[in-house]
Parts: C-alpha cells; sequence; structure tokens
C-alpha cells in the first residue's frame, strides 16, 4: 500500500509513547535533506512508559512491511502505511508525522 516515506527525524512512536528511531539511516536516498530508513535495519525504542512483568518496554522494532514496487540497495524503504513490531511486548509502531513530499508503494 502506498504512504509517505519516513525519514530520519519523523516522529514514530511505539504503542505506548515510547520515541523509535532508526540505527542504520539510509543515505543513499534523501527527503528533505534527510536519510531515509529501510526495512533491513532495527529501530530503537526509548521512553516505553510498559513496565515488567507484562512484557516489558518496547526496546527495539523491526519493519516486516515496506515499500514493494520502490527500494534502495535492494532492500524495501520505511513507508507510513508500513508494518512493525516491537519487542519484548509486540504491539506495532504508530508513524505520527513524517515528511509530506515523498510517495512510493
Amino acid at each position: 500500500m502506498p504512504g509517505f516515506l519516513l525519514q530520519l527525524g519523523a516522529t514514530v512512536t511505539c504503542s505506548h509513547g515510547g520515541q523509535a528511531m532508526p540505527t542504520s539511516p539510509n543515505p543513499a536516498v534523501l527527503v528533505g535533506g534527510q536519510p531515509t530508513a529501510t526495512i533491513a535495519g532495527p529501530w530503537v525504542v526509548a521512553g516505553c512508559p510498559l513496565v515488567p512483568p507484562a512484557p516489558g518496554p518496547c526496546v527495539t522494532a523491526t519493519w516486516v512491511v515496506g515499500t514493494v514496487r520502490v527500494t534502495s540497495n535492494g532492500q524495501s524503504l520505511v513507508v507510513q502505511s508500513g508494518v512493525a513490531v516491537c519487542v519484548p511486548s509486540g504491539m506495532p509502531l504508530i508513524p505520527v508525522a513524517a515528511q509530506a513530499r515523498v510517495s512510493a508503494m
């Protein structure tokens, strides 16, 4: 499904409100002067308020669905309509704000 590409600096949160950032931005594709991200690299989540024991705060996340038609270095790009799963909670990441000029499918 089409959506706007997520760039470094986009506001992405876990379902509990923790802030998520890509660990390996993709400098091969820039939008608004900022690198994008591929689904290959994990994202780190900081500030998730979920407390143990059930199941603990979100620490990392992995995108499992990204762009289908547009790739960079053979990898799908992270898109606002994509799907990501947080570890260890299993909850999704929620893109809150991103650039609104470049969309991909």
